[in-house]
């Protein structure tokens, strides 16, 4: 895993900003992060050349208004920060493009962005970035506070759920290794189980068995620096694992869940798995941080940007 050093915030002149650059603020201070990159990104303005003509400082009066409303929110909480350099950054085009390139060129370890829950608007095109993004990525929902108490880490015990497993381990260890991390496996009883002679509560029992046996096979693969992990087990009825992710957060009172993107290579890299995608689409309440190895995406992204 890597430290945070460049990070990038996504703002949208909307109350949601503050809750973002809270959040910045609470990550830059465990991770020594050199550079935020706060961005701001403008639809395209279509704007006719006659209106440009008589009015030609239009485009930089409304560039400098929104880098003005970006500096008020984050010298409201950062305050007096020594050793990070802010970076004011206003565009003009399609969104998740603009970050995507940013993100590219600026060799981003993270990007943070909202997901409006009662704000209007959409807010930032998470699934795209999610799939595309060469770093890490953390969706905010509004009102979310910073807190570093409990973390829920959905693990089917492969490669991509170690990376968000070590990561959830370096985030704690980074906030003084107090905090819980909860590893929970959903499973799900096959349909043709009595085929095997057994009931359907003989086979409930020999699924978790497994499930409890590949646990202590993953974590024995990973450093977990003396951070307590607690295994879950939870047995999926309706066919939708991420409803009992959901579940298992509010229970916990989760402060975040963290998941790993599935794509690891060029070939897969727009595949983050089907559970990260639904736990975007239907998440409003919880942090989520996506997880993919700084870089992964970067051989396919100079084609992605030409779309």
């Amino acid at each position: 895993m890597y430290q945070i050093k460049k990070l990038i915030v996504c703002l949208d002149n909307s109350t949601l900003d503050e809750t973002l650059v809270r959040f910045a603020s609470f990550i830059s201070k465990a991770n020594q992060t050199k550079k935020i990159y706060f961005t701001n990104v403008i639809r395209n303005l279509h704007i006719p050349k006659e209106v440009l003509e008589e009015f030609p400082n239009l485009i930089d009066n409304m560039v400098e208004e929104k880098k003005t409303h970006m500096k008020e929110v984050v010298d409201k909480f950062f305050g007096d920060h020594e050793g990070i350099e802010f970076s004011f950054v206003v565009k003009e085009g399609q969104l998740s493009k603009k970050i995507l390139k940013l993100a590219h060129e600026k060799s981003a370890d993270m990007i943070i962005v909202g997901r409006k829950v009662n704000l209007p608007g959409t807010g930032v095109i998470s699934q795209r970035l999610a799939r595309r993004a060469s770093c890490s990525l953390l969706i905010v929902p509004e009102g979310s506070s910073p807190k570093m108490e409990r973390l829920l880490v959905p693990s089917d015990f492969s490669d991509y759920s170690k990376d968000a497993m070590e990561e959830a381990i370096l985030i704690v260890e980074k906030y003084g290794g107090q905090a819980e991390i909860v590893c929970q496996n959903v499973f799900t009883i096959p349909s043709g189980y009595h085929f095997t002679g057994k009931s359907y509560d003989e086979f409930t029992s020999i699924m978790q068995m497994h499930a409890e046996i590949n646990f202590k096979k993953f974590i024995r693969k990973i450093d977990t620096k003396g951070i307590e992990i607690q295994p879950v087990y939870t047995q999926d009825e309706d066919d939708d694992p991420v409803e009992d992710i959901l579940a298992k957060a509010k229970e916990i009172n989760a402060d975040s869940i963290v998941i790993g993107a599935k794509g690891r290579t060029a070939a897969t890299a727009l595949f983050i798995g089907s559970m990260a995608e639904r736990l975007i689409q239907l998440n409003d309440q919880f942090p989520l941080l996506v997880t993919r190895p700084k870089g992964k995406n970067a051989g396919i992204l100079d084609y992605i940007l030409e779309i």
